[in-house]
């Protein structure tokens, strides 16, 4: 090396690289693996980096014969460490939201089982969940008879309703896709009032006693919810764009409150308000004989959801790409065109149409998270969606009082800001590429 090419040693001295190392040290003696990780890549490249931009990186010529190989493989692996260190971070936050959400889930779900319209002593309500009995009769009928089914409800339905919103929002991009935005919730209120409004009065949703009750009205909601899916699972095989099926869908939805619109216009007032009240959502319209039905949909669907996962995150990147990956697209959008219209359909026919919970409950998961990354997104949306639901079905109620509010009296209240803040601010928040 000529006398011009050799190296100070006193300029590389000057070179602040030292700072990296004992904050690389200092991370490792703290336990914490990621952060040192990457400390101590920070430290390597900048002091290789510092060396090349010095215009001393003959140096490292004269020792490696392949310089420029060495340095693309140093910045790769700078990149890979970086995203192994960041994966990391977020798994660890992801757990420590997972457990926020269980034990707020587990403190919702109890405080569902202890408050109500009716007034009964905590101690009386923790005899009675432990299997102890009270003296009132008519207290053990009120928990196991109406608050325990109502609160798994809840819990049941605002996971479906979360999971659908999901679903539909990562598969038409669209940020303000909700369950009610392909049709399936209007061809369920078309069911119910076809039945109230053409077959009479008996089959009215309160008549629990007749074999004409709200069981005929929850048939009539699944059907019509169910054949307003199949006509959107139809024109998706004919249609291939995302965009073109949303309208579609819009379009059968305005068909449907088109008819019920005539329907209501020739109904008699005891009938157009029986239909007003069921369409203001309730989750005390399943009882425990009708429970385990509804148990079985719901998770069938969260199932079918979880199974997605996969190709929901390969929908995020285009769908020409996910295609490049193995994706099919056609089964992979009647799959989730399945998943959703089970979970709204079920959720519909039991509880009524609830409004905010599958359009605000995932957006609230991605502010929490950070992350489009189905992985961890799905399972923070089922538990979110939960928690939302037992929370409004506990503000809907006034503890010790007669006083029942509906329940899409209260969704709007939490949902509402949720979505006026993520269209304020849709340009700071990258949800989808």
């Amino acid at each position: 090396m000529q006398k011009s090419e050799k190296i100070s040693l006193r300029k590389i001295e000057r070179i602040p690289v030292f700072e990296y190392f004992c904050l690389g040290i200092k991370s490792l003696l703290s336990g914490n693996i990621c952060t040192f990780t990457h400390d101590c890549s920070l430290w390597c490249w900048n002091y290789i980096d510092n060396l090349w931009n010095r215009g001393d990186a003959l140096f490292l010529y004269s020792f490696l014969p392949h310089s420029s190989d060495f340095f693309s493989t140093i910045k790769k692996s700078q990149f890979s460490i970086k995203k192994n260190s960041y994966l990391c971070a977020m798994k660890q936050k992801g757990v420590v939201i997972y457990l926020l959400l269980v034990f707020l889930l587990f403190g919702l779900w109890i405080t569902n089982l202890m408050f109500g319209a009716v007034s009964i002593p905590i101690h009386e309500v923790i005899a009675i969940l432990f299997g102890k009995g009270s003296e009132q009769v008519a207290w053990q009928n009120i928990i196991w008879q109406s608050r325990f089914p109502q609160a798994i409800t809840a819990l049941l339905a605002g996971a479906s309703l979360a999971t659908s919103g999901l679903l539909l929002q990562t598969l038409f991009k669209n940020p303000l896709a909700g369950p009610s935005i392909l049709g399936i919730s209007d061809g369920a209120n078309l069911g119910v009032a076809l039945i109230m409004f053409l077959l009479g009065s008996s089959f009215s949703l309160y008549s629990h006693q007749s074999i004409g009750g709200s069981l005929v009205i929850m048939i009539a909601a699944f059907v019509g919810a169910g054949c307003i899916l199949g006509v959107i699972i139809f024109f998706s095989t004919k249609v291939t764009n995302n965009v073109m099926l949303l309208i579609i869908g819009i379009m059968i939805g305005y068909l449907a409150s088109s008819m019920i619109a005539i329907l209501n216009y020739y109904a008699s007032a005891d009938r157009v308000r029986t239909f007003v009240l069921w369409g203001m959502g309730d989750f005390s319209g399943v009882s425990n004989v009708r429970l385990p039905f509804f148990a079985v949909c719901t998770l069938a669907g969260l199932t079918i959801a979880v199974l997605l996962i996969k190709p929901l995150n390969a929908l995020l990147l285009g769908e020409a790409y996910a295609a490049n990956l193995g994706v099919k697209i056609k089964q992979t959008r009647i799959w989730i065109l399945l998943c959703t219209g089970l979970l709204t359909a079920t959720t519909t026919a039991f509880c009524g149409p609830i409004s905010f919970i599958g359009l605000s409950v995932p957006h609230i998961a991605r502010l929490l998270l950070g992350t489009t990354n189905h992985k961890l997104l799905l399972p923070v949306t089922i538990l979110s969606g939960s928690c939302i639901a037992l929370f409004c079905n506990i503000l809907s109620v006034f503890p010790g009082t007669n006083i029942v509010l509906p329940l899409n009296a209260i969704t709007p209240i939490l949902g509402a800001p949720v979505i006026i803040y993520v269209i304020v601010n849709r340009k700071n928040i990258h949800y989808f590429m």
